[in-house]
């Protein structure tokens, strides 16, 4: 069956809201729940990020996740885990620079699955579209908590990027509803966030908050 979002404009209406799992803030709460929260709100992505778990665990809830995206119609992509998300049947991955090699990948995933790829650089933005990459997250844009590593990337650089390919660009890295305007102008489709939804008490809220900010950026962007 043919992966509706290797289409490139549907790939880029699905980047507007794109949430990062992260289970340091599920107080109790089930991380399949949670997820579920920010699709009520109007994510229009998930990615599975699991840093610590087992095997089996990833598997586990990569399975419940990839269930709950198709339900609400969202691509669902793991971070960096290709066997995982071939045994999960996910749409795709995402891999950072220090990753498995997007040829590797696309070897083992097949044609049909997305290929997300992060990037910091005009360079390896081009690079990663040559290879093969479906989208690029970059950043990180904002100062963020989420990596030790990430130093802000200039929106310069940003816009740069954005003007340099033609798939689509997710901006992730310290967004929230505090600074994501700041993003206007830069020609991205859509905001990666990770902390802005699942670090709030009410996930769904936040999620419709977000959704209704990220609008206006992209509106600015594309009318």
């Amino acid at each position: 069956m043919e992966n509706r979002w290797k289409n490139t404009e549907e790939l880029r209406k699905a980047m507007r809201l794109y949430a990062v799992t992260d289970r340091r803030w599920l107080n109790g709460k089930s991380l399949s729940g949670q997820a579920e929260a920010a699709l009520q709100g109007g994510a229009t992505f998930l990615q599975l990020r699991e840093k610590n778990a087992s095997p089996e665990q990833m598997l586990e809830e990569a399975e419940k996740l990839r269930k709950l995206c198709s339900r609400y119609g969202v691509p669902f992509v793991i971070d960096d885990d290709v066997e995982t998300a071939l045994l999960a049947k996910a749409d795709g991955v995402h891999l950072g620079q220090k990753d498995m090699e997007i040829a590797k990948a696309r070897e083992l995933l097949g044609p049909d699955r997305i290929i997300g790829m992060s990037a910091r650089t005009v360079e390896q933005a081009l690079e990663a579209q040559e290879k093969g990459a479906d989208y690029l997250g970059v950043g990180a844009v904002f100062g963020t908590s989420t990596k030790d590593d990430a130093r802000a990337l200039p929106h310069e650089t940003l816009r740069a990027i954005c003007g340099a390919v033609s798939i689509p660009v997710v901006a992730i890295g310290g967004i929230g509803e505090e600074n994501i305007l700041q993003l206007k102008g830069t020609g991205i489709d859509g905001v990666a966030v990770v902390s802005a939804l699942f670090a709030a008490e009410d996930v769904r809220a936040a999620a419709e908050r977000m959704a209704a900010l990220s609008g206006k950026v992209i509106k600015d962007e594309n009318g």
